[in-house]
């Protein structure tokens, strides 16, 4: 009898909205109770953030750099540190680390990063697919899905998608009209 196959670990974007819907039920009602008791959820999930993000910080204390690294392949951790504020690569990187998760479906290269604003612009050489809106919105949120969890400091995404070569006109290759001189 084999060992069933362990579940899929949670990703920090689906977690996070997750934990914003239920902060958002307990307070939803609006009466007296509801506010204390989504006051009280509040607090809590500030309390084990505390707690597991200082156990986090002595983990990567005790491992030392070169095992640090070893971590930052696996994408669960690699969000937990991020969002703890312990992750060693610097914003830039991580957007790259991002990008690469994406890049054999959706090319894009990176053309600039406003960390006063959190904007993320990308430019994508090829239109992609048929050229049609749904291929840019898809490539557009696998991007900003990669991004909320190795760089949650972008905020937005502008991608340039390039623009295909408009079609040469058609050229009719026929027989030339009759002419005057040819038609008597």
């Amino acid at each position: 009898m084999s060992a069933p196959a362990p579940a899929a670990a949670p990703d920090a974007g689906t977690t996070g909205r997750r934990v914003e819907e239920i902060l958002d039920q307990l307070a939803g009602s609006g009466d007296k109770e509801a506010t204390a008791a989504a006051s009280a959820a509040e607090e809590l999930v500030r309390a084990l953030m505390d707690f597991y993000g200082a156990g986090l910080a002595r983990i990567m204390r005790l491992i030392g750099d070169g095992q640090q690294l070893a971590l930052l392949g696996d994408e669960l951790v690699a969000s937990l540190l991020v969002l703890h504020d312990l992750h060693p690569e610097n914003v830039t990187t991580r957007i790259g680390r991002a990008l690469d998760t994406v890049r054999a479906r959706h090319p894009v290269e990176t053309e600039g990063f406003d960390a006063d604003t959190g904007v993320l612009r990308l430019r994508s050489e090829s239109p992609g697919g048929c050229g049609c809106p749904s291929t840019a919105q898809t490539a557009q949120q696998a991007i900003e899905d990669a991004l909320s969890c190795f760089a949650p400091e972008v905020t937005s995404v502008r991608l340039d998608t390039a623009t295909a070569a408009p079609e040469p006109p058609l050229l009719q290759i026929s027989r030339r009209p009759p002419t005057a001189a040819t038609a008597s």
